[in-house]
């Protein structure tokens, strides 16, 4: 519980790190944005500093360059949900499940790719201003791979529809995706241009570190809370406090935390695992890649080639962490997964074993719609990232920073006409619910 008076709210927990990402871990050290230790005041102040939050200051910098903008990040930049991401900003939705794609299901589709491409086009903007290398930005597509015959049967199915809504993608046979993956347990696969690559921690410490001078980032500042101030909010942090006409929460799930979207927001941690580094001639195929499954809640798998040897990351297993933690059993529980995965997609490297593991934070609705909008006068909201944080984030807090504004964009139109989120089931039906849904949704994902 978070609201504690009228106009006046406290968050009822901070983020914590569950494990250490083998992306933070590989990076070099960056010099950190200092701690907010004085009073300031500006027009805008954003709550978060991972994809949706840098998206927000960007765009708002570019819409009005003399705006006054303060990003509040609890932790270090990049060491958060954003560095835990698996480094996909699709173009395209994951499945295209309905049979008959005409009229309301094409609409949404075509929705879709609006606002994840509106991520890609921010992306692309600042990879290209800023000199970003393929080591940190890359546009090389991402192939869907599949496992067994149910897999093979929904990449077709998947191609069917993507033929008739005239997007561009390959299917690949077994021996094709073998070339790419050096690995004979998939059986098929597709191949789509439109998605973009990232080194997650390096991107979101890249976004941070080219912020305009007009964008003021402190970081291990923490906002505890904020209330109604005048025609303002003042929003409290550990050693100071920013007094702002408007506030964007740019913090996901932890919007929760604050009172927001209480019994619509599903907090739901998925697990990774990255190798050690390994001689590249232990595996054929190509050096670097990025797959996710056939079948949702699948696997995904990314080879990386880094100058001392490649890595394999794997990502699996999905929970449900009401409480936005999870333990460091459940980490070696999904590890234990990960490890079995691992080993039959490539018993080549058999002996390489796991350097990282860690898990991520994701907060999903019922109805996959973003838990976004005007939540107070002058309070925006830009969460709810339903698993694909490095694409709606990023479109939440564009989107966001526009309606703030009061700019019209397309991408603007598109947020006007998702519903709001829905109400969970009371507990322990959620609780329940959830467990049961996601241990279904793995079992059916099978081999994938």
């Amino acid at each position: 519980m978070s609201r504690t008076a009228k106009n006046v709210f406290v968050a009822s927990r901070l983020p914590k790190r569950a494990g250490i990402s083998g992306w933070v871990a590989t990076l070099a050290p960056r010099t950190s944005r200092p701690v907010l230790s004085e009073a300031i005041s500006v027009d805008v102040a954003i709550i978060g500093g991972g994809f949706a939050g840098l998206s927000a200051g960007h765009r708002l910098s570019r819409l009005d360059p003399t705006l006054r903008v303060t990003i509040l990040e609890a932790g270090i930049v990049g060491e958060g949900p954003a560095g835990a991401n698996s480094g996909f900003i699709i173009d395209l939705p994951h499945e295209v499940s309905s049979d008959d794609f005409s009229g309301e299901s094409e609409g949404r589709f075509r929705d879709s790719v609006l606002l994840q491409r509106s991520a890609i086009t921010l992306a692309t903007e600042l990879a290209a201003e800023n000199g970003w290398g393929k080591d940190l930005f890359d546009p090389c597509g991402r192939y869907s791979i599949a496992m067994s015959a149910k897999g093979d049967k929904h990449l077709h199915a998947y191609s069917q529809q993507l033929s008739k809504m005239g997007e561009p993608h390959r299917l690949l046979k077994r021996d094709e995706i073998e070339a790419v993956t050096g690995s004979k347990a998939f059986t098929s696969g597709l191949f789509s241009p439109g998605t973009v690559i990232i080194q997650p921690a390096a991107y979101i410490s890249g976004m941070a570190d080219c912020l305009k001078e007009t964008v003021r980032l402190f970081e291990q500042t923490p906002a505890l809370s904020f209330e109604r101030s005048g025609d303002g909010w003042l929003v409290k942090t550990p050693k100071g406090s920013v007094r702002a006409a408007k506030i964007i929460m740019a913090n996901n799930g932890h919007a929760e935390s604050f009172g927001f979207f209480r019994r619509r927001l599903l907090h739901v941690f998925t697990y990774a695992s990255m190798t050690r580094e390994f001689d590249p001639a232990r595996l054929g195929g190509q050096r670097k890649w990025a797959a996710t499954p056939a079948l949702p809640m699948g696997t995904t798998v990314r080879r990386i080639n880094t100058a001392g040897g490649d890595r394999i990351l794997v990502r699996s297993r999905y929970s449900y962490n009401p409480g936005i933690a999870i333990s460091d059993g459940a980490l070696r529980s999904a590890g234990r997964l990960h490890d079995g995965k691992f080993a039959h997609r490539f018993p080549d490297l058999a002996g390489i074993g796991m350097q990282y593991r860690w898990g991520g934070a994701m907060a999903l609705t019922h109805n996959h719609v973003p838990a976004f909008g005007e939540v107070e006068c002058g309070v925006f909201a830009a969460c709810g990232c339903n698993g694909l944080g490095a694409s709606n984030s990023t479109a939440a807090g564009i989107a966001a920073a526009e309606r703030v504004l009061g700019h019209d964009s397309e991408l603007g139109r598109v947020y006007s006409r998702l519903a709001a989120p829905v109400s969970l089931p009371p507990q322990p039906l959620t609780t329940i619910g959830a467990k049961i849904h996601l241990a279904y949704r793995e079992w059916r994902a099978g081999a994938e």
